[in-house]
């Protein structure tokens, strides 16, 4: 017990009425007593929508990124404590709140992370895995292989294509980083039960590689993940006609999306794309 850290937590709620005092948790905030910080928000947003069908989850998880890079900035420098309240109450929106700080003992930051994130934030285990599905479980997918790789911090999340488009373009990429003269983005498309994103990836994909050459002068390598076909039960061959059908609008998700220029993998692919991030990031 003498080796643990001292720590203090808050934990991150979304509450979209005040009124009725309702919320769901949605993060969490640990801080070593005068030292590093860290902030973590869920990969499952299903709750929240349960809370609130209208809820912005886009912009919670590029609320996330702001968050940890604004309080990494800060850290360390003199009136740490007055900036962190600061940088909080300017990064938090008005269904966003945090509760007040309390102690923790914890065996180390990433571990006090997540055992607080299994406490008071994630669904248990088994209901997790049977709710998760389609884009949601992609997404999963990617931020684990990306943590697990530990570049997930250093990577930009929730790219807003406006920025390279034109305003209004309500499209967000999930993830990418710079190696050299290259952009990587990356984005979780699922396939199941149709293309429709899949078509409008295609569909951005021209004007948003001439507009990161244009903004970054760069060349953008956009992939989209996608679940394999034996995931989504297709099985080449198959004589069932239903299976036929999906199988022949999964190939066309795919071809679709390659013949815009967009390289296409699967989750089963993910531990090498987070390899290979790692080396380009330098952490190997």
């Amino acid at each position: 017990m003498a080796d643990r850290l001292q720590c203090a937590f808050q934990l991150v709620r979304y509450v979209p009425d005040p009124v009725r005092n309702e919320f769901v948790h949605i993060g969490v905030l640990l801080r070593e007593e005068g030292g590093r910080l860290d902030v973590k928000f869920t990969k499952d947003w299903r709750r929240v929508r349960c809370l609130d069908p209208d809820a912005d989850t886009a912009l919670l998880e590029g609320m996330e990124a702001d968050l940890r890079e604004r309080l990494n900035a800060e850290a360390g420098l003199p009136e740490g404590e007055r900036k962190l309240t600061r940088i909080l109450d300017e990064s938090m929106s008005l269904n966003v709140q945090m509760t007040e700080p309390k102690g923790y003992l914890a065996e180390s930051l990433v571990a006090g992370m997540e055992e607080l994130m299994r406490m008071y934030v994630d669904a248990p285990k088994r209901e997790r895995v049977s709710r998760l599905s389609g884009r949601a479980a992609i997404q999963g997918a990617m931020r684990d292989e990306f943590e697990r790789a530990q570049v997930w911090n250093l990577m930009r999340k929730q790219i807003r294509a406006a920025d390279y488009t034109r305003p209004g373009d309500p499209l967000r990429i999930d993830a990418g980083y710079r190696p050299n003269g290259v952009i990587r983005m990356f984005h979780a498309v699922s396939l199941d039960p149709g293309v429709e994103m899949a078509k409008v990836l295609a569909f951005s994909s021209a004007s948003l590689r001439a507009g990161v050459e244009r903004v970054e002068r760069a060349q953008l390598q956009l992939t989209a993940i996608v679940e394999p076909a034996a995931q989504l039960g297709i099985k080449p061959g198959g004589v069932e006609e239903q299976a036929a059908e999906r199988l022949e609008l999964y190939r066309f998700g795919i071809e679709t999306m390659e013949e815009h220029q967009i390289r296409v993998l699967t989750t089963t692919d993910l531990p090498n794309i987070a390899a290979t991030a790692r080396r380009e990031l330098r952490l190997e």
